[in-house]
């Protein structure tokens, strides 16, 4: 629960807070795109309607707010379920898990608030040679929002902890002699 309150929360709000920033700052679409240009060639923020998942798929369709928003609610009922039953054990994989109920949370919140129905991506980034393996993206990579940026780390978190031995645990069994 300290978790929650320390971690998820905060980034949350953080989440919601910036989606609100660039939902008043910036026109919305289909208007003439507006950019803040951050880092020349490299960063900027934009404001973009996605009612579908990762990179854009399923955007536009018109059930898949209600399709990805009952997805959110499960996981969200998964995750706190899981958390229940000990299933995180170690503090990276409650760190882990804490980012990923924060990102579903806020990206839920973005389909389900009156007068939205979409999640708001607004961090645009141009790595060096995305164009080169993508070419119809004009450089830019996916824009994501904290969310987002949540739910992947959390997942590279999970990885991470999947490998990892929960301390007090031995990986060898001992034999009797």
């Amino acid at each position: 629960m300290k978790l929650f309150f320390n971690l998820a929360l905060p980034l949350f709000v953080l989440d919601q807070l910036t989606k609100l920033w660039v939902v008043t700052t910036f026109p919305a679409p289909p208007a003439m795109p507006r950019a803040i240009e951050v880092i020349p060639g490299f960063f900027n923020i934009v404001r973009v309607h996605n009612t579908g998942m990762a990179f854009g798929m399923l955007n536009g369709n018109p059930y898949s707010n209600w399709i990805f928003g009952t997805i959110g609610i499960f996981a969200i009922a998964g995750i706190i379920a899981l958390f229940r039953r000990g299933a995180f054990p170690d503090r990276l994989s409650q760190v882990a898990v804490t980012l990923l109920l924060s990102g579903v949370l806020g990206n839920l919140t973005d389909r389900v608030l009156p007068n939205r129905g979409y999640v708001v991506d607004f961090l645009d980034f141009l790595p060096p040679f995305y164009e080169k393996l993508v070419p119809s993206s004009g450089g830019h990579f996916p824009s994501f929002n904290v969310a987002d940026s949540c739910i992947c780390i959390a997942a590279g978190l999970l990885i991470i902890s999947a490998f990892c031995q929960p301390t007090g645990k031995s990986t060898s069994k001992e034999v009797d002699a």
